[in-house]
């Protein structure tokens, strides 16, 4: 009878469970019982996952303080996730199943209305899950769905949060600040939910450049956060704006603010909002010694040790402003040195660098260090251009300084005497001897201890080994001993390619141009006699004059390119007054002159620019640069006149086929304006039109004349890729299989003063045309080369069409076209365009 109780007792408890499971009866114990499994088993999990998850991905947040933080730490990825495909995190995962899983069990939806209270807390979660999974639009949707089916919730201020948060990942920022802000002004907020909105609406204005409107909002979200994480974060985003607009004592309040919090925030906050005060500060009014002070103290607090690549640049920067540039340099290496993960702190160190070495004229160490600020900015933005431009014209200053260099030392042995030449390279034979003797004395001192190291492993040794016991590398004794017998044949050698070959490392005094003269052929030749070195110095004068000249063209170059490129005025004046003084040809004194005066107007040295000035007014009058200066409004006003309205002019003689008229106007042009920005121009016109009337060969000279003499340009870069690229593809002159050409024409051929004749035959032609309505057909008349034009009748789908009309001009007594012509393809027709072989294809 027990036994049958416990048994009814139990199928009991069963059935009610079983009748309790149900979410279609609206009963007091299904409401609970879902209600009680949804929130402390089901959304308790899924809230423990994606808290998991959200701490993961703020702690793998790398925060860049060289911009305005963002409110929120989370990277978005460039690749958003649509509608229907999966999760990246698994802790998202988990949350949005376990989201999913309350609202298809437990969902108690009777009667159009939900049961369950804690269903808004499943779609919220759902919503937050996909939002920190970066799959935004469906977040978008539970949102939208927890506001418009739970508007009574307790979550709807969140949900309304959370919505307007997704509308800034979907860059929707004027749709979310209409939201926010009347979710502000008519809802009744928590003051973390008041924090909360506007944070996020101070990111909308953040996204949308409007600071001061950031300023405001942040301020009322850092006050009113109960999180001393936030609180931290906002005050240092409202310091960096108040930076942006200028307000540094404003920025500085908000820093102290951060400061002021210590440890009850993340430490980073406190440092950067440190650092950041004082770049603050105007050295020239401040207490340096304080200001020093401040900053050894960061960088002696064990505390800051990750942050000390920060502190090290702030240092360096102080030791730069007090013009310390050792100090400087030590402290931006220190700082490379502590870098762990902020590339754009190592190309800021990269790039000061450089810039000290450019200063110190070491071209080639600035170019390696600007090639490690490239690696460490990121591509396509505004800097990483810049830095890219500036490296590519270190090139042609490093090019044209070797030049200058080389050719000065060149010409400087050139005007030696005999006694001073002997004099000069026995000093440099002196120094060579005694480097080798040096060298050889470390040589046998290295073979003295190798030496002393052998026996002394010898002795210690027990005795040899069987030949099977052990690799010839794995024992000591052996590979000491091979090391040795090596020295004594060898001597020491780097491991590279061509270790055999001896290159000693001698004191380098001679210029490099002698120097490589030296190496070459010194097996055969006495490198310690004088005459090895004096046979070498060039003595034709038309060598010399070339020598001069290219010296002269690098020091006008590099003029300009320091002047134009890098604004480094002082060294551009510098590099021109040394032209000056070389005796230059004519057409580089007077843009010499006339740069010299722009300089010193930069440089605001009236009187230096006032004798430059001089100078163009009384040796060159009636230049077109003494005109400038003498009245710069009028040559200003007089746009006919100008430069570029002339090359406009000469165009379109070009484009006109008035070749030999273009020709001879940019040739005057560019004699006329020597030195300014316009004659590449001009230049690279002249070789179109070289090519247009002289063929192929005399095209490619022409190119290569305006690459070589103007390869900083663009015109210069364009001619050198033509030549690079294009005249490969079209340097073939044999002429192609007419058979399967789709377009042919007829030519007449006239020499080019035959005016009448060919206006007579184009007259005949144009009458054909229209008699017989052979609307497909036209003609023109077309510039063969200085001494020949075609009249040329186009529009051909085939060899044997050209020949009917051919015949019919020929033999038809209304036209009566006696004139001799040749058929050919279109293709043809090119080849001798370009090449001018009519002749070879006829």
């Amino acid at each position: 009878m027990k036994k049958l109780l416990n048994i009814s007792v139990m199928l009991s408890v069963l059935g009610i469970l079983l009748f309790s499971c149900s979410t279609k009866k609206d009963t007091f114990i299904n409401r609970n019982w879902h209600s009680v499994t949804t929130k402390y088993n089901v959304l308790f999990n899924g809230n423990v996952a994606f808290d998991e998850g959200r701490k993961a991905l703020m702690n793998a947040y790398i925060d860049n303080y060289w911009e305005i933080l963002p409110v929120e730490r989370m990277e978005v990825l460039d690749d958003l996730t649509l509608p229907g495909q999966g999760g990246k995190n698994p802790n998202f995962k988990k949350a949005e199943e376990k989201a999913v899983k309350a609202i298809q069990k437990h969902s108690m939806d009777i009667d159009g209305r939900q049961r369950n209270p804690q269903m808004d807390e499943a779609y919220l979660l759902l919503g937050k899950a996909r939002y920190f999974d970066q799959r935004f639009i469906p977040a978008l949707e539970a949102f939208n769905y927890t506001i418009g089916e739970y508007p009574n919730s307790d979550k709807i201020n969140q949900a309304k949060i959370w919505r307007e948060k997704t509308h800034l990942r979907l860059e929707n920022e004027e749709f979310a600040i209409a939201n926010l802000k009347r979710l502000l002004k008519f809802e009744e907020l928590s003051d973390q939910e008041y924090a909360d909105a506007n944070a996020i609406l101070g990111q909308a204005y953040i996204n949308l450049k409007h600071k001061d409107s950031a300023v405001q909002v942040m301020k009322r979200a850092a006050a009113s956060t109960e999180i001393r994480e936030e609180q931290g974060r906002y005050n240092y985003i409202i310091g960096q704006l108040f930076n942006d607009l200028g307000y540094k004592d404003s920025a500085n309040i908000a820093f102290d603010k951060v400061i002021d919090l210590n440890r009850k925030s993340p430490r980073v906050y406190m440092i950067n909002a440190e650092i950041q005060k004082l770049r603050n500060v105007d050295l020239d009014t401040a207490n340096k010694e304080e200001f020093f002070e401040k900053l050894t103290d960061l960088a002696e607090d064990r505390e800051n040790r990750p942050f000390l690549d920060k502190i090290y640049r702030q240092l360096a920067e102080y030791h730069l402003a007090q013009d310390s540039l050792e100090l400087a340099e030590e402290y931006f290496n220190k700082s490379l040195r502590k870098v762990r993960t902020d590339r754009y702190l190592k190309s800021l160190d990269y790039e000061n660098i450089a810039a000290l070495r450019f200063d110190e004229a070491n071209y080639k160490a600035a170019g390696k260090y600007y090639d490690s600020t490239l690696l460490n900015l990121e591509k396509n933005t505004r800097k990483f251009r810049r830095i890219e431009k500036k490296r590519a014209n270190l090139d042609d200053v490093i090019a044209y300084e070797d030049v200058a260099k080389v050719n000065d030392s060149i010409l400087q042995l050139v005007n030696f005497s005999e006694e001073e030449r002997t004099a000069y390279f026995q000093a440099y034979i002196d120094e060579l001897k005694a480097a080798e003797e040096e060298q050889k004395k470390l040589e046998e001192q290295k073979q003295a201890i190798a030496d002393n190291e052998f026996a002394s492993s010898r002795d210690n040794s027990k005795g040899p080994r069987n030949g099977s016991d052990e690799f010839y590398f794995y024992n000591q004794t052996t590979v000491a001993y091979g090391k040795n017998e090596f020295r004594k044949k060898w001597g020491d050698r780097a491991l590279e390619d061509n270790w055999r070959l001896l290159d000693k490392k001698t004191i380098k005094k001679m210029d490099d141009a002698v120097a490589d003269a030296a190496g070459k052929g010194s097996a055969e030749k006495d490198i310690y006699a004088v005459a090895f070195y004096t046979d070498k110095i060039p003595t034709d004068e038309k060598v010399i004059d070339s020598i001069g000249k290219e010296r002269n063209f690098a020091y006008y170059q590099l003029g300009l390119i320091y002047k134009e490129k890098f604004k480094e005025y002082e060294l551009a004046a510098k590099r021109l007054e040394q032209l000056l003084k070389n005796q230059p040809e004519e057409k580089l004194i007077l843009p010499s002159k006339y740069n010299l005066y722009k300089i010193y107007v930069l440089l605001e040295q009236p009187n230096k620019a006032a004798q430059w000035k001089n100078d163009i007014l009384t040796n060159h009058g009636s230049s077109r640069y003494a005109q400038i200066l003498r009245n710069p409004q009028d040559v200003i006003a007089s746009d006919e006149n100008s430069p570029e309205s002339l090359y406009a002019k000469t165009y379109k003689k070009f484009v006109a086929q008035e070749f030999e008229a273009a020709l001879n106007d940019a040739e005057k042009y560019i004699r006329q304006f020597t030195g300014e920005p316009i004659v590449p121009k001009f230049e690279m016109l002249k070789a179109t039109i070289v090519g247009r009337l002289d063929g192929y060969t005399a095209y490619k000279d022409a190119l290569n004349y305006v690459a070589l003499n103007y390869p900083n340009d663009d015109e210069g870069k364009r001619a050198q890729q033509l030549v690079t690229t294009s005249l490969p593809k079209i340097a073939k002159k044999t002429p192609v299989n007419d058979d399967k050409s789709t377009s042919f024409k007829i030519i007449y051929a006239f020499q080019k003063n035959e005016t009448e004749a060919m206006e007579a035959l184009e007259k005949t032609i144009n009458q054909m045309i229209e008699d017989k309505n052979y609307n497909s057909l036209s003609i023109s008349r077309d510039v063969y080369d200085r001494s020949q034009h075609f009249v040329v009748v186009h529009g051909f789908k085939t060899k044997l069409a050209a020949i009917t009309v051919e015949d019919m001009l020929e033999t038809t007594k209304e036209y009566k076209v006696e004139k001799e012509n040749v058929i050919m393809s279109s293709e043809n027709y090119q080849t001798i365009q370009i090449h001018k072989n009519l002749e070879e294809i006829k």
